[in-house]
Parts: structure tokens; C-alpha cells; sequence
């Protein structure tokens, strides 16, 4: 029976050294896991975008680097928020649709992120994209905001802080770390996680028509991230789910053509 007894504790004192090891290794190591900011950056000259600019603004102690392209009369311009990985700028097919139907826009890098120097953190990240969105206030035009993906954090901090015509969240989180208790649902990530990005929180002090997009084949976020934050908007406008749409499949499948809709009604209002 001892011998038994001391096997016993054995067993629970290596379970609960590994469980530890495991618990600090995504402690140390959890914005590497949280992001994939390795890239190359599109070249501006080689996308069909003739009449955008190269920008750089100011944020915090550093820069954020960007393109921007002014909307023709009438139609506003987009403030866009990328997602997790890769540059903005791989996402240039996107801009030259808005372009070619008389949207503006801007995009950018957050820090650390391929066309933008720095840290990446939560802080870094908010502080990046309301500094965006004060240079776009500045240029005169309409307003609407889209965040995609991780874009919708802080999208969606933004439209709270800040008053925009209209917010679009393509594939959003409930919070981030609901995606990481989801994925990982022994961890205590609540307790560890650093960059946990509250957008429940966050959406109840959001005043702009919201659309939501997502689809149910999405394996990065669950469709019922989007479906649970549906509920939590002040001012919905739309909820679209897509089957069978993966995380990055709504573009295919035709979400600008929501968005058109979704902005010019909320333009008009």
C-alpha cells in the first residue's frame, strides 16, 4: 500500500509539474501565439491603387506606416483594421475594390507588424488604431469603420471612444480571450493572458450601426463569437452568417456587397 501511496504522488506531483511547464510556456510565450506578424510588405507601386499615398503617423513614442486613398464625393472612407497576421498591405486587392467604387480608405501596420517598427501588445495596438482614426478625422470626409478578424478588437474600441457613420465586424471575437479559453479550456487563461482584448465589453458603449459578418465553417473563431456579440449591440443593423464560410472566405463570398449596402444606409441616416 505505501509503495502504492508513493507511486500515487509521484504521478500527481509530475501532473501538476507538467500542467506548470505547459501553464508557463504560454505565459512567456503567448504573444507569439497570439500573432503571426511575419510578412513580407506589398509594394503600393505595384497595385492598381494610382491615386493612393504611402503615410506614417504618429503613435505614441512611435510610427505607424500605411496607405491612404481619399473617397470621391459622396462616399466615405473606410478606416480598416487588419487582422492577426501578414501586412496590411497583402490585403491590397481589398483597397483596389474600394477604390474602384469610389471609397476611400486607410490601412495600416500595427507596431511590430511588417510595415511598422515596435511592440506589439493590446496597448500598442489600441493606441495605433485611434491615432489611425484621428488622422482620418482630420482629412474631412465621412467616417465608417471595418475590422477584420483581431481588427475587430480594436474596431470596435474605437467606434466606442470615438464617433464613426458605421461599424463593420468581419469574423469578430466575443473577447479574445473567450477564443483562448475556447481553444484551450484546461488553462487558466484568464488569469494569464496579457492581450485579452474585451470587445463584450466594449461593444455596449458603441453608439454607430453595427453589421456583423461570419460563417459557420470558420475554425479560427467560432461563428458563435459573432452571434453572441450580435446580442450585445446597441444598434444592430445586421447579422450575416454564411455556411460553411471559413475565417477567410466572406470576401469570396460577398461581403463587400453587404458592406455597400450596410454604408450607404447608414450614411442616410
Amino acid at each position: 500500500m505505501k509503495l502504492l501511496r508513493r507511486i500515487a504522488v509521484v504521478v500527481v506531483l509530475v501532473a501538476v509539474g507538467l500542467y506548470a511547464a505547459v501553464v508557463g510556456y504560454m505565459y512567456v510565450n503567448q504573444r507569439a501565439l497570439q500573432y503571426a506578424p511575419q510578412g513580407s510588405v506589398f509594394e503600393l507601386a505595384d497595385a492598381n491603387l494610382p491615386g493612393a499615398e504611402k503615410i506614417s503617423i504618429p503613435s505614441g513614442d512611435a510610427v505607424v506606416n500605411g496607405w491612404f486613398q481619399a473617397p470621391v464625393q459622396g462616399k466615405p472612407l473606410i478606416v480598416y483594421f487588419k487582422g492577426n497576421s501578414d501586412s496590411f498591405s497583402q490585403e491590397y486587392e481589398r483597397y483596389e475594390q474600394f477604390a474602384a467604387e469610389g471609397y476611400g480608405f486607410v490601412a495600416f501596420d500595427y507596431r511590430g507588424f511588417p510595415a511598422s517598427p515596435g511592440t506589439i501588445s493590446q496597448d500598442n495596438i489600441l493606441e495605433d488604431a485611434t491615432a489611425v482614426f484621428d488622422w482620418a478625422a482630420g482629412q474631412g470626409f465621412p467616417l465608417v469603420i471595418w475590422g477584420r478578424s483581431l481588427g475587430t478588437g480594436p474596431a470596435t474600441y474605437v467606434a466606442s471612444i470615438r464617433g464613426a457613420q458605421a461599424l463593420l465586424l468581419e469574423t469578430p471575437f466575443l473577447s479574445a480571450v473567450t477564443v483562448a479559453g475556447e481553444r484551450y479550456p484546461i488553462l487558466p487563461v484568464r488569469l494569464v493572458m496579457q492581450d485579452q482584448f474585451p470587445v463584450n465589453a466594449w461593444i455596449l458603449d458603441v453608439q454607430e450601426p453595427v453589421f456583423i459578418g461570419h460563417g459557420t465553417g470558420d475554425t479560427t473563431i467560432d461563428v458563435s463569437n459573432g452571434e453572441r456579440l450580435f446580442e450585445l449591440v446597441p444598434n444592430p443593423s445586421e447579422l450575416w452568417i454564411e455556411p460553411g464560410a471559413g475565417h477567410s472566405d466572406l470576401w469570396a463570398r460577398g461581403i463587400w456587397e453587404r458592406a455597400k449596402t450596410f454604408f450607404g444606409e447608414a450614411l442616410s441616416q
